[in-house]
């Protein structure tokens, strides 16, 4: 986000010099920039500090003692930093840096580009549940890289301001960048690493609805892209996704999986011809964002050539019938055994019917049930 001084207006001072005098950009949030930011305060005027990092406090945050008295580096700086959180004349930008910087001594323009937190920041109490329950470590630069954080966490744990955020690498994952659904593959892996396969059958649902099916039919293309396999050999990213669907249907009760649409409902009501797999996606796309869905198929029941033109050694029926069935009970309508020739009469036969989605001439077959 590109932010310049307009979207950070000086403000009167609270205390010190009487009348508005403008403000100051202090550019670097560690011992020296506190302390300027402080003493500017005092004086009265309106401070912005600014910091690349997700929290204030710079190299001497990370010290363990100073020289020469050999003081607790924490001890010096901690009340430091609670000061400038407290003042009303001080405003911390974190996470940003100055991009240019235009005018006169008195008279400057500054433009200001923001990076994301990914973690908002007016939710966000620093319970740190967030970090118990991430399962990415990486290593932690805050100790060197001699020690381990999530990948949500606090610069350190007296952090000002006291937020979590995710560090994420720029781009895409390679297996996420190839994957023709766009599965956050690294995502899944990591979260049955972790022995979270409710949460993997989750996150793997947000870009494909099948997937048991995908797990036994897929091309895999995202294994061919697998980094692991510069080290030794590409995970079995495919049959890992094959293992989740198995083994949360096996645990349905046990799990209290559900599955709904997460919108509010919509009046409008779609109808979705062709029942494949490209049918039940878009079926379970819209339901998913509270669109009344009906899928018409010709033939008696739903699958398309996953049913018809892939042989049951390798996608047992009960497995798709069980995929079709968790889209269906999300509340989406299958009419099978209906030829739709003409959708333009689909919609006339709509309309005249008061848009009463049981009127559609057609034949309600058993869709896998």
């Amino acid at each position: 986000m590109i932010a310049t001084k307009r979207d950070f207006p000086a403000e009167p001072a609270t205390y010190g010099v009487k009348g508005d005098i403008g403000a100051v950009l202090v550019c670097g949030a560690g011992i020296t920039g506190i302390q300027a930011a402080l003493d500017l305060a005092e004086s009265g005027f309106k401070v912005y500090l600014l910091d690349k990092d997700s929290a204030i406090g710079g190299r001497m945050a990370g010290l363990d003692k100073t020289y020469p008295t050999g003081d607790c580096a924490m001890g010096i700086i901690s009340p430091k930093l609670v000061e400038c959180a407290r003042n009303k004349n001080i405003q911390i930008i974190t996470l940003a840096d100055v991009l240019a910087l235009d005018g006169e001594p008195g008279n400057f323009q500054v433009t200001i580009r923001r990076n994301p937190r990914f973690v908002d920041a007016k939710k966000c109490n620093a319970c740190g549940d967030c970090s118990e329950a991430c399962p990415v470590s990486l290593p932690n630069e805050f100790d060197r890289r001699l020690g381990q954080r999530k990948a949500i966490s606090r610069l350190y744990p007296q952090a000002i301001p006291n937020l979590f955020g995710i560090s994420k690498a720029s781009g895409r994952s390679p297996c996420k960048a190839d994957c023709p659904a766009g599965v956050n593959a690294q995502g899944y892996v990591a979260l049955v690493a972790k022995g979270k396969f409710k949460e993997a059958y989750d996150l793997i649902r947000e870009g494909c609805p099948l997937p048991s099916i995908c797990g036994r039919v897929c091309q895999h293309p995202c294994q061919d892209e697998c980094n692991r396999a510069d080290v030794d050999d590409a995970l079995n990213i495919r049959d890992l996704k094959r293992f989740v669907g198995d083994y949360v249907y096996a645990h349905w009760e046990e799990l209290d999986h559900t599955l709904a649409a997460t919108s509010e409902p919509r009046p409008e009501k779609v109808a979705v011809i062709g029942g494949g797999p490209a049918g039940m996606t878009v079926a379970f796309d819209l339901r998913r964002l509270g669109y009344a869905v009906t899928i018409f198929d010709a033939q008696p029941k739903l699958g398309g050539m996953l049913r018809y033109g892939i042989p049951r050694y390798r996608l047992p029926a009960d497995v798709l019938d069980r995929e079709i069935k968790s889209i269906l009970d999300m509340g989406v309508e299958a009419r099978t055994s209906t030829q739709v020739e003409d959708p333009r009469k689909l919609l006339k036969s709509e309309r005249a019917a008061s848009l009463m989605p049981s009127s559609f001439p057609s034949a309600r077959g058993s869709a896998g049930r």
